[in-house]
């Protein structure tokens, strides 16, 4: 009996009207602190976003920024508000932590390629409508993504290459420089006259408007193999013009052969014929 009338005697004592206010008093702060630290974030993680735009950073990475910046001031704001109730956020971040390594671990692939596709739109090694070789794969860059870059490969299949597999390989540009040099081997029979050929071949890739004239274009001796001397012709050309410079001077060499002008290598083959005794 003297414990319960002991017990009475301390709750009477409290004051449950001061403690109701000061509750309400938390629970107003911890909603100001919410509210009026949510309408900041929105505001910092859009200006951000419009700073990062008139930098001309790409609007795909500039979106992530905004959405990670405003995601991680929600976060600080949880933690304030938990502290204006007098709830220690200690055990909030720490399970926090504990879920975001579990989601890092089960999520590592897909994080690799996030990783891998801001460090692509940051640095641009290649752009959309680009000729590219990434990850073993030719084809011309339509999107590049956080987590993926897709191409349009010549026989117009797409192909989807995961950005951890195209930061992790090679890269191959064709359209960076504007201009790409083009190699051609054509091959002449070893008797025909050397000068004379060489002049033909020159006159011909100064008559292709599609071959640039600087670098000047070219022709060389590449090799001499059995029957044949084989001459490079080297020029420069840009970059979308390639194939139809390659089909122009090939169709043009095929037109010197016809007009007697260049001659093809032949083919020597030695006969033994052996006369059996009877």
């Amino acid at each position: 009996m003297n414990t319960m009338h002991e017990l009475l005697a301390r709750l009477s004592a409290i004051d449950l009207s001061a403690a109701a206010v000061n509750i309400g008093l938390r629970l107003l702060a911890a909603l100001l602190i919410l509210l009026l630290g949510a309408w900041f974030a929105a505001r910092l993680a859009n200006f951000t976003q419009r700073a990062l735009q008139r930098a001309k950073v790409d609007d795909t990475l500039g979106g992530f920024l905004r959405n990670l910046l405003y995601g991680v001031l929600i976060a600080v704001l949880v933690a304030m508000a938990l502290a204006a109730l007098g709830v220690s956020p200690a055990p909030m971040v720490a399970a926090l932590g504990t879920a975001g390594l579990a989601i890092g671990l089960a999520l590592q692939g897909s994080l690799s390629n996030l990783a891998w596709g801001v460090l692509l739109i940051m640095f641009r090694p290649f752009r959309v409508g680009d000729y590219v070789t990434v990850g073993g794969i030719d084809g011309t860059v339509q999107s590049i993504n956080l987590m993926y870059t897709e191409l349009l490969l010549p026989d117009n299949r797409e192909a989807v290459v995961p950005n951890a597999k195209v930061g992790g390989d090679t890269i191959l540009n064709f359209n960076r420089r504007g201009t790409r040099r083009l190699d051609l081997k054509i091959g002449i029979g070893w008797r025909d006259d050397l000068a004379q050929a060489t002049t033909t071949l020159q006159r011909l890739l100064a008559d292709e408007p599609l071959v640039l004239a600087d670098p000047a274009p070219g022709v060389w001796v590449d090799g001499i193999a059995g029957q044949t001397v084989t001459l490079v012709l080297r020029c420069w050309v840009k970059s979308g013009d390639t194939w139809a410079a390659q089909t122009a001077l090939l169709s043009a060499v095929k037109r010197r052969i016809d007009a007697g002008e260049l001659s093809l290598p032949t083919t020597v083959h030695e006969v033994n014929v052996v006369q059996a005794r009877g």
